[in-house]
């Protein structure tokens, strides 16, 4: 595994939450600053040293209500 993608939404409790596609990680964070050593944190306690993708995204989705 070259790449590794996480989908990042705001938690309903407040924060963000983080999780990858495919592979059963999952994290948070209270803010968005810190997210990414976060998602860092979870991916080396993951993997086995040497074994870690090379590159991790971030997709943040973010869902609104509109009144029509």
């Amino acid at each position: 595994m070259t790449e590794l993608i996480f989908v990042v939404e705001e938690a309903p409790e407040g924060g963000f939450l983080a999780r990858a596609l495919g592979v059963s990680i999952f994290t948070e964070a209270d803010t968005l600053v810190e997210l990414p050593g976060k998602v860092r944190d979870a991916v080396r306690c993951h993997f086995e040293e040497g074994k870690a993708p090379k590159v991790v995204r971030l997709h943040h989705v973010r869902e609104e209500v509109i009144a029509v």
